[in-house]
């Protein structure tokens, strides 16, 4: 499926998609990113990923053997069926709104030796001191590179929990009243997830790198200054106007060299 799928003009399939987000705090679709497109990806991809272990000397910048890495905004990874998929910005929009603003292009890796990781959000509650939750307002879009299985680190979510205050959302997970439930993806398929909702990254017991890109969307008032798109000016004019408009507060640089020169900021992830 390209980014004409017609799914996208099925108003009241969107509708519920946007609801189990709201919901449960994620939704799963299939078949929605062209493989071909997604095997391109996973190939420039194992390039980068063997630079930043090199890098980082091979023991992981997200715990054990586990890499967070930023991809340069730039072809494949600006390809429009990805980042102007009809069906995307459609759950998306009714989530954070159609003027809301498209802020991370990024991956998390578990390679083999990587561990489970600590119960977490991606992001804080608005009003910590508030003991109510707010409807969304930061939104991840993943899909993975390869086929996800129980075996190369799946991530696990826990449903519903971004309802909750986090100290009571790991309390019942910890008691077993809220189960924790294997994400298990193929190539092409999507996961929207509320951010907050409690997650963890699992060990991957393969030779073989389980890539899972994010993107990242967010209501147009929000802003994290160490999660950001950095936009070269040649990019920003060869993108759909549509994905243009949502990259709209994201910094613009001059060059590629410019755009792709900064060091990685977002190294403070679990809340």
């Amino acid at each position: 499926m390209a980014f004409e799928d017609k799914r996208a003009l099925d108003r009241a399939w969107i509708l519920e998609r946007a609801d189990e987000v709201r919901r449960t705090g994620a939704t799963i679709i299939e078949n929605v990113l062209p493989v071909d497109k997604i095997d391109e990806l996973n190939r420039v991809f194992l390039l980068l990923l063997k630079e930043t272990e090199r890098i980082e000397g091979g023991v992981g910048n997200r715990g054990p053997h586990r890499y967070y890495i930023t991809p340069p905004f730039r072809s494949p990874w600006t390809d429009a069926s990805i980042i102007d998929n009809d069906i995307i910005l459609a759950v998306v929009s009714e989530l954070v709104g159609a003027d809301g603003v498209f802020c991370q292009l990024a991956t998390d890796t578990p390679c083999q030796g990587s561990e489970y990781q600590a119960l977490h959000r991606d992001t804080q509650s608005l009003f910590p001191e508030w003991d109510q939750e707010t409807p969304p307002f930061q939104l991840a879009v993943n899909f993975p590179l390869v086929d996800c299985h129980p075996e190369n680190g799946p991530l696990e979510m826990a449903p519903s929990t971004h309802l909750l205050p986090k100290e009571e959302a790991v309390r019942r997970i910890e008691s077993g009243e809220i189960p924790l439930q294997q994400v298990l993806m193929k190539r092409g398929d999507i996961l929207i997830r509320d951010v907050r909702h409690i997650h963890r990254g699992t060990p991957n017991r393969t030779d073989e790198p389980r890539p899972m890109v994010v993107l990242g969307y967010s209501r147009r008032w929000l802003f994290r200054p160490e999660v950001q798109i950095r936009v070269a000016r040649e990019i920003l004019e060869q993108v759909p106007t549509r994905t243009r408009q949502w990259l709209r507060f994201n910094p613009v640089f001059y060059s590629l060299e410019e755009a792709e020169k900064d060091e990685e900021l977002y190294r403070s992830f679990a809340y």
